[in-house]
């Protein structure tokens, strides 16, 4: 399966005023209005004369791609909640709404902060978000019909391991329930359309990788990953806030390592009798090079003509549509639907929402 890179539709965006006015635009879409204007704001940041405003001018290659307008945005978010930044209080309560005023909020900080903003705009935000692991769960329990109950799933860039603990999650799918009824992690977004067939899906191990994995248990690293949570999306905070609690009482099982040889060694690995083996990731497929993208392929590709009944494989993908933005769940298992990818559910970018579109 080889991979262009993605370089078509709003992902292609070079131009860093209008990729800023498009994630601005798509914040407000997906109800997150405060943030939106914050991140409208790094226009103004750009005509200052800071390091910060300097790389933004500057920036070069696809600026989407490359989540630029988020990466700064959560640098400010940081600011706020390390309680450096109180001004903020009333932009993201939603007090302040006049453009110009947030502006002047913002590049205020921008000044005062430059040193300690900058470094953010080094890397791309880790939005390591739960309420996406409906969509995963629900083409697990899709897949539970064809491929059988018990599952060892493995997640490449899986940031602090959010979605490496869904083992321990409560989900309500439309009135479909699997999980703990305990969890403090209550997964429930709107459901669309279709349900998913209800049935049994049993996790017998889960791991995952990441190049920069972020440890939960330490406060600092979580509170860096809090940054990056949309302010004005407060049960999205309600659920980092949960996984935290979770991770600190066990930790998820991640390995520091590159994607594309996590799934080399993942291939080799002898499978269990009876046991599903799944790769799976969620908005992480953009930022992996091209190469590693078509290795990773190759490598999932050969191992699924291998796959038997009784050891079956299955890829599970929740990524970025680059023509229209949707995030889109989709399946391939083998032995079974080798050729073709099979698109199950489409998505809030945080899942607030789920609209099934399977079969």
């Amino acid at each position: 399966m080889a991979d262009d890179g993605g370089k078509t539709g709003v992902m292609a965006i070079p131009e860093v005023d209008v990729a800023i006015e498009w994630q601005a635009a798509h914040a407000e879409k997906a109800g997150a209005p405060c943030t939106g204007r914050i991140v409208r704001s790094e226009r103004a940041m750009m005509q200052t004369a800071t390091e910060v405003g300097r790389r933004i001018r500057e920036w070069e290659g696809l600026t989407l791609e490359a989540a630029m307008p988020l990466r700064i945005a959560g640098g400010i978010h940081h600011l706020f909640l390390t309680g450096d930044a109180p001004e903020l209080a009333a932009v993201y309560a939603g007090e302040v709404t006049d453009q110009d005023a947030v502006d002047r909020i913002v590049v205020g900080l921008v000044e005062r902060f430059d040193a300690r903003l900058s470094p953010w705009l080094d890397g791309p935000p880790q939005t390591n978000e739960a309420g996406r692991s409906a969509s995963i769960m629900a083409g697990l329990l899709w897949l539970s019909r064809r491929l059988g109950p018990r599952f060892e799933l493995n997640e490449i860039g899986a940031s602090a391991g959010v979605n490496t603990m869904m083992e321990r999650y409560f989900y309500d799918l439309g009135g479909v329930e699997v999980g703990p009824a305990d969890s403090p992690m209550r997964i429930a977004p709107k459901w669309r359309g279709g349900l998913p067939l209800a049935g049994k899906v049993e996790i017998v191990s889960i791991r995952g990788s990441d190049i920069a994995p972020v440890d939960l248990a330490d406060p600092a690293q979580a509170l860096r990953l809090k940054a990056y949570v949309w302010a004005d999306a407060k049960e999205r905070m309600q659920r980092i806030d949960a996984a935290i609690r979770l991770a600190s009482e066990k930790r998820p099982d991640l390995v520091e390592q590159d994607a594309g040889a996590f799934v080399a060694e993942l291939v080799e690995r002898p499978q269990a009798a009876g046991v599903t083996r799944v790769l799976y990731h969620s908005v992480m497929w953009q930022y992996l090079p091209v190469a590693t993208r078509d290795a990773i392929a190759k490598l999932m590709e050969a191992a699924g003509q291998a796959a038997t009944p009784d050891r079956p494989l299955a890829w599970i993908r929740l990524e970025t549509n680059r023509e229209t933005f949707a995030h889109e769940l989709t399946v391939k298992y083998w032995p079974g639907s080798s050729r073709e990818w099979t698109q199950l559910t489409q998505a809030h970018p945080h899942g607030a929402w789920v609209e099934w579109v399977g079969q």
